[in-house]
């Protein structure tokens, strides 16, 4: 029974990028990327209320990715930025991704922390999410300035880890700083991977609860990690679930981790009540969405209307 409770909104900070993907000929083909953009989108098709953050170039990049977020449903909450687009090159083996990235004197680094804390200022309380390339030193200090400033005016704080140690020139350095940041979170998601760089031992699925166990220690009260092929855990509010990857026809894996989490953003912004009783299906069609998202070539989150086509409840 509803509570009443209104819609929470969800404002994302984080890199705004284009994927340039390595082709068979040797090509590099453009598709617009970035963890937190790609999330920003994948919350708003799910029907949530989504603003970002970080400012986009001026450049015919950074006009493409405005137009696609305003298409998709996404405010844009800061004035554009006259530095460059930022870029990742990316080269898909048997579906995985690797990534070199392009991240000096771009767009969507070209922001303070007074200019962020002013902006949550403007609004209500809502979700902050935040995650990925802003977390690599030195940058992660300002993260870490916002979310402190946000917890202190209310927001509810979600991370997603998603590491890119081949990024970092100190990986110890860059692991200190995630967890710095992972020990804000509210809400938090991590991969295999991701725990396996944090240092965790023995990741699989069957060990979840173990794993997730340092995470609610430090104050985190929802919690999801995905294993892969394996499947994904879920922890809200106390209550688990668990669940296997939906069997698709795999074009690549691009941005479904970003997908999987916005689609469990959007659920809990939606409907702020009863988020623990609904564990399994907001898992399940976190999971769902994210198969979609595989089914295309770079990221290309679905909508909810596509998400229940393609898997009828």
């Amino acid at each position: 029974m509803s509570t009443g409770v209104p819609a929470m909104h969800v404002w994302v900070l984080g890199e705004a990028l284009m994927d340039c993907m390595a082709q068979p000929d040797g090509s590099l083909r453009p598709f617009m990327g970035g963890s937190p953009f790609n999330l920003a989108r994948a919350a708003a098709l799910r029907g949530a209320d989504v603003g970002f953050l970080n400012p986009l170039s001026t450049d015919l990049f950074g006009q493409q990715m405005q137009a696609q977020l305003e298409a998709d449903g996404v405010k844009l909450l800061r004035p554009p930025s006259r530095h460059p687009t930022s870029l990742a090159v990316v080269q898909v083996s048997k579906g995985q991704p690797s990534y070199g990235f392009y991240r000096e004197g771009i767009a969507d680094r070209d922001y303070s922390v007074e200019q962020v804390l002013s902006q949550l200022d403007t609004h209500a309380p809502g979700v902050l999410h935040t995650g990925s390339l802003l977390l690599v030193p030195p940058e992660h200090e300002k993260v870490l300035a916002i979310l402190q400033g946000a917890k202190k005016r209310g927001w509810t704080i979600s991370v997603d880890v998603n590491l890119r140690p081949k990024l970092a020139e100190d990986l110890k350095a860059y692991v200190a700083a995630v967890r710095q940041v992972a020990a804000l979170a509210n809400w938090l998601k991590a991969s295999d991977e991701d725990l396996e760089t944090l240092g965790f031992a023995d990741v699989k699925r069957a060990n979840a609860t173990t794993l997730a166990a340092s995470f609610d220690a430090q104050g985190a009260s929802r919690i999801a990690l995905t294993f892969g092929a394996q499947g994904a855990y879920l922890q809200v509010d106390g209550a688990t679930a668990t669940q296997d990857v939906p069997q698709v026809a795999l074009a690549d894996t691009v941005g479904a981790g970003d997908t999987f989490w916005g689609n469990c953003l959007a659920d809990w912004a939606l409907r702020p009540e009863g988020a623990a009783q609904r564990v399994d299906s907001t898992l399940r069609q976190a999971m769902r969405a994210a198969a979609i998202n595989c089914t295309r070539a770079g990221c290309q989150p679905p909508t909810l209307a596509e998400t229940l086509a393609h898997f009828p409840i």
